[in-house]
């Protein structure tokens, strides 16, 4: 899968996302819920005077000169996460413990020039406002269906031994490959049959997903009798 965009909420959208997004060559598209509290790195120092509306949005210059001086230790984590020899996660718990990384230091401000050019980019332009959403909904849809499937103990991972958390979420994930393929066959007899020729649009079928629930009863089928009832009076007495 060629990856061009992923699209977080605020809780993803951290400054070691937006660098190593960058590194990798896509785009970390973010919904913020106080961008009115985000700060715009100056690209330079004494540019704050370039920009007096924007004022008190700005805080200090991006240090560039960390960036160029790891750069080479920063590309070859990059190309080690593309090339599948060292995982995402694995390099940033190194990072996590070793927050003085040289490194480090300069994915969160690589991160933070990115994150100023989306913020400048997010307000300027109503279409990538509405693919932001759009793309998210598609998240929180699939999170609302993890959500549905997991409903045992409220969809916690109640248990702190990591082989069992990931015996959980690999179980998850197979529910809902299963549920995503017989949704998808459900749609397609749907849509082969003669009245759907022609009837939805381009953007009507870019709008179908096969993450909805609404055919399933994950706490099975209860049939009430009313015909029949426990004969409750003949109890023996002591």
């Amino acid at each position: 899968m060629e990856v061009e965009t992923n699209f977080v909420d605020s809780h993803g959208a951290s400054f070691v996302g937006f660098g190593i997004t960058r590194l990798l060559g896509f785009d970390l598209v973010a919904r913020f819920k106080q961008i009115n509290k985000m700060k715009l790195y100056l690209p330079d120092r004494g540019e704050s005077y370039d920009y007096p509306l924007l004022d008190p949005a700005l805080t200090r210059p991006i240090r560039w000169e960390i960036i160029a001086n790891n750069y080479d230790v920063m590309m070859k984590y990059a190309t080690a996460i593309r090339l599948r020899t060292a995982s995402t996660e694995a390099l940033l718990r190194r990072f996590t413990s070793e927050t003085t990384h040289p490194a480090f230091a300069a994915m969160l401000e690589v991160g933070r020039a990115q994150r100023t050019i989306f913020l400048a980019r997010w307000l300027n332009d109503r279409d990538l406002q509405r693919e932001t959403e759009s793309g998210l909904n598609v998240v929180e849809n699939y999170n609302g269906v993890n959500d549905y499937i997991k409903f045992g103990k409220r969809g916690e991972l109640a248990y702190n031994r990591r082989e069992e958390q990931e015996l959980g979420m690999l179980c998850l994930h197979i529910l809902q490959s299963a549920l995503g393929l017989i949704n998808t066959l459900m749609i397609q007899d749907i849509l082969a049959r003669p009245e759907w020729v022609g009837v939805l649009t381009d953007a009507d079928r870019r709008g179908l997903t096969p993450l909805f629930h609404t055919n399933m009863t994950p706490y099975g089928e209860i049939q009430l009798r009313t015909d029949r009832r426990l004969d409750l009076t003949d109890l023996p007495t002591r």
